[in-house]
């Protein structure tokens, strides 16, 4: 399955709801990565879902 892409505008707009801090996107895993909050915000279908409870928590 292909997903769709994350437009660039929108990128540049989101920060982390938990650190309002930067995102890294990561296109193949489909996921926005805020390494402070050490959260992964999952992206289905070209929608970052920017909720914390839907995030997965990074090992480390």
């Amino acid at each position: 399955m292909t997903s769709a892409p994350l437009d660039p505008r929108l990128l540049s707009l989101l920060v982390c709801p938990v650190t309002k801090g930067p995102l890294i996107y990561d296109r193949e895993a489909q996921e926005l990565i805020s390494e402070r909050a050490a959260l992964a915000f999952p992206i289905r279908d070209g929608i970052p879902v920017m909720l914390p409870e839907e995030a997965r928590a990074l090992a480390g």
